[in-house]
């Protein structure tokens, strides 16, 4: 498996594909069954798990966690993402309202939950799940600063947040944010238009790609934009002589995988078979012009 390294950390990396476990809550397997799946994921060389202490009503990390304890040796060929700065109404929060939360107070308390919750020591990778207008730099720099010196995330880095959000908070820390998790698909490539991927190129920030498939929209989406895509893939996997079950799916990724950026696709799947095939696109190359007419289906109209 090839795998994305950071020239900002020595010793960083990411496999080139990441594990997504938004959904591992409504997938119904046992906890033997999660193990077993996570040991197909490693066994690929897909060793990038994300989380994000809010997924599935805060209760993701546990059911990983619940997994993990089954076989711990495992923890050490995987690179461990969460996120926090989400705080969902509901019980689980004590929150009474939906809203953003880079306090130190709710950053620490998350990191050590999350920590707790998924039976580890440390997360490889600690990302600010969404910007929050009330950040405070200065203390929020200064909280992240205190959890890795006390061991408790090894890396840090954003999601969803824009070039010069990033830069504010990057001005205020000694170490370097090193991912930025953003959307990025056919359908939603305005990243590569409005100075976010720019950006990661610039200051060599690695993007981690969420909904790679525009939340299913490439398979079974209904409007416009949607079937334009999906035409355009399928035409290409029958100039390809590719199976449309998979290939539709591998040509997605390979769109987002040629970009210069290093760009790391999120994969959210439950399904073994899926997941194996969605590899295929590691060995798959578009052209530029093919990647260009991808780009022309998703926009819905050709470059300037």
């Amino acid at each position: 498996m090839q795998r994305v390294h950071s020239s900002l950390e020595s010793g960083f990396s990411l496999s080139r594909i990441a594990f997504g476990l938004w959904r591992l809550t409504d997938w119904g397997y046992s906890p033997q069954e999660r193990l077993a799946l996570f040991e197909q994921m490693l066994d690929l060389g897909v060793t990038t798990f994300d989380l994000a202490d809010i997924y599935g009503d805060y209760r993701c990390e546990q059911f990983f966690g619940e997994a993990l304890r089954l076989k711990p040796a495992l923890r050490s060929r995987m690179e461990i993402v969460s996120k926090c700065s989400i705080r969902l109404a509901g019980e689980a929060s004590g929150a009474r309202i939906n809203h953003y939360d880079t306090s130190p107070a709710h950053v620490r308390r998350a990191v050590e939950t999350s920590l707790r919750d998924m039976g580890i020591e440390h997360m490889d990778l600690l990302l600010l799940h969404r910007p929050d207008p009330l950040m405070d730099a200065d203390a929020l720099a200064q909280v992240l600063e205190q959890l890795v010196a006390e061991g408790k995330v090894k890396h840090l880095g954003v999601s969803n947040y824009l070039s010069q959000q990033t830069a504010l908070l990057q001005s205020r820390l000694s170490r370097p944010l090193l991912v930025n998790q953003i959307e990025v698909s056919l359908l939603q490539s305005q990243p590569m238009f409005d100075g976010q991927l720019d950006y990661c190129q610039q200051q060599r920030v690695i993007p981690m790609a969420w909904s790679p498939f525009a939340g299913g929209r490439l398979f079974a989406g209904e409007d416009g934009d949607a079937v334009r895509v999906q035409a355009c893939l399928r035409s290409l996997c029958e100039a390809r002589d590719l199976d449309p079950r998979h290939g539709v799916m591998q040509l997605a990724l390979a769109w987002l995988l040629k970009h210069p950026s290093q760009m790391v696709p999120v994969l959210g799947s439950g399904n073994p078979e899926r997941l194996v095939a969605a590899l295929g696109a590691l060995q798959m190359e578009l052209d530029r012009e093919e990647w260009f007419e991808l780009l022309r289906a998703g926009r819905g109209r050709d470059v300037d």
